[in-house]
């Protein structure tokens, strides 16, 4: 697999990172570099260790993981979704102020959810003997970069959507989770 090869498949994996990243930046309050970095890190680090843990799967499992990998993601993002709606749409003049920095396992839930994918692409590296640590490597350096810059990025939506940034925030993790459904399933 070439130079380019990689760097395509990574900017690839993280594309749903970056836009679940767009969401949580957007329900911070005014989130920090400190924290878009710590968010990069967590989900760029599981971004890189699930085609790992699928390439080790290999073939043994390659059918269950590629046959459920979409519900798999379509039912944690569509959960996290849905909480994120009903914190928006709870009474306005009871709800706190938007937290500083998300949790550590509610990003690393959403980062597992948009990383299914890769551990699909994992198993498919297996087939072909390709090295998977650079790939790896890419993928979570990828995702870290777009992930950062996606938390930053969510700052301005989270100003431009006002209260609402959690109902719209969720609807996009929905939507992401649909779309990464609808593309399985009718591909």
């Amino acid at each position: 697999m070439g130079f380019l090869s990689i760097c395509l498949l990574a900017l690839a994996m993280s594309a749903d990172a970056f836009a679940a990243a767009l969401v949580k930046g957007a329900a911070l309050e005014r989130p920090s570099w400190r924290e878009a970095l710590r968010t990069g890190a967590i989900f760029g680090s599981i971004e890189a260790a699930t085609p790992v843990l699928g390439w080790a799967l290999g073939s043994a499992a390659a059918q269950v993981i590629t046959a459920w990998d979409h519900w798999i993601a379509f039912a944690l993002l569509g959960v996290l979704g849905l909480l994120m709606i009903r914190a928006g749409l709870r009474g306005q003049p009871e709800r706190p102020a938007k937290p500083a920095r998300h949790s550590f396992w509610l990003l690393a839930t959403t980062g597992l959810a948009t990383s299914i994918d890769a551990m699909a692409v994992g198993v498919g590296l297996a087939f072909i003997n390709v090295n998977i640590w650079p790939v790896a490597a890419a993928i979570g350096l990828a995702t870290f970069a777009m992930v950062t810059a996606g938390v930053m990025l969510g700052r301005v939506l989270g100003a431009v959507a006002g209260q609402r940034a959690e109902i719209v925030g969720g609807l996009l993790l929905i939507g992401i989770g649909t779309g990464i459904l609808v593309t399985h399933v009718y591909a």
